[in-house]
């Protein structure tokens, strides 16, 4: 579900606003494979509107490194056909937000993002095992296609070794940890209960083990660090207080605001995970934490923020 923060006028402290927009480009068109892409458009915009465009080279590398390409063009915000969990990750990491899922004329999806009709579509991967990107939760309910694991892999193609080039993960990220099995692609069983024992996720469940390049920042740091220097056939058992999962709630995150202001809220209950949309029409997911006949208070933080985790992980493979 979708609610619409945006207005469609520009009030005074939008005004004069300046920021970058990427797209990944082919030929005037949104290029459908992140991790592939040759070419960016750079817009750059003001006042919600393009004012100069230019197309740039991704310089041959890798997904792993193209969220810090586009960081050093001081993009803000990159839209793009298909991407997975590891590469949205990396994006976030780097400030700049994302909006997956467009396709047809770049010029237009930009337009469509600036007015707020382009739907983000989150993390798309094709190849992915079971969801894609951490970033998004556990939790049940409409937004789970998205909420499966801790992170996954970008597509077998790239991550997995399997297709043309494979490999292009781990060749020209930087990893911020050390250990055996950085920068190798992992495979691991693994089963996440919280303290009082409630499982919230599993791989054994599903059947499959999840993959991912250990270190690359795909998955929460804490997780990481305990398959860095695991043997494979090892199992751990590890506890992550929150700054090593997914950091500890911020009050800030939570906002409280009248329902006559935020059409569509009226209908919300309690519990309810749903998408508000920024000022630029970029979504993000909310929890409704309380509501009265006037009132409604929001939470952005993520689902498992101020969490303690535990996880049991056995390392099936790591080349």
């Amino acid at each position: 579900m979708y609610i619409s923060l945006r207005n469609p006028e520009l009030n005074e402290n939008q005004k004069g606003i300046v920021m970058k927009i990427a797209a990944t480009y082919d030929n005037g068109n949104i290029f459908q494979h992140f991790g592939r892409t040759e070419f960016f458009k750079v817009y750059e915009v003001e006042d919600g509107k393009i004012v100069s465009s230019e197309v740039v080279g991704s310089d041959g590398i890798g997904h792993g490194a193209l969220a810090g390409l586009l960081a050093g063009h001081d993009i803000q915000i990159l839209i793009c056909g298909g991407l997975g969990g590891g590469a949205l990750n990396a994006l976030r990491n780097a400030g700049i937000e994302v909006c997956a899922g467009a396709s047809g004329n770049a010029d237009e999806a930009v337009e469509a993002y600036l007015r707020g009709d382009l739907v983000d579509t989150g993390a798309n991967c094709d190849h992915h095992h079971h969801g894609e990107g951490h970033e998004c939760g556990h939790g049940e309910g409409e937004d789970h296609e998205c909420c499966g694991g801790h992170g996954e892999s970008e597509d077998h193609e790239c991550c997995g070794g399997h297709g043309e080039g494979g490999g292009c993960c781990g060749r020209h990220q930087q990893f911020t940890m050390e250990g055996k099995n950085v920068g190798k692609n992992v495979k691991v069983h693994y089963r996440g209960t919280f303290n009082d024992g409630t499982q919230f996720d599993s791989s054994y469940d599903r059947g499959e083990p999840l993959e991912f390049v250990c270190g690359a920042g795909m998955m929460i740091r804490g997780f990481d660090k305990a398959v860095a220097d695991m043997e494979v056939g090892q199992a751990v058992d590890v506890h992550l207080m929150p700054e090593e999962a997914y950091g500890h709630s911020d009050p800030e995150a939570i906002i409280t605001i009248e329902i006559a202001q935020l059409p569509g809220s009226e209908n919300l209950n309690v519990g309810e995970r749903v998408y508000l949309r920024n000022m630029m029409g970029q979504p993000f997911p909310v929890t409704v934490t309380a509501k009265d006949d006037t009132n409604i208070t929001l939470d952005a933080n993520h689902e498992m923020a101020g969490k303690e985790l535990n996880f049991h992980i056995e390392l099936v493979e790591a080349q």
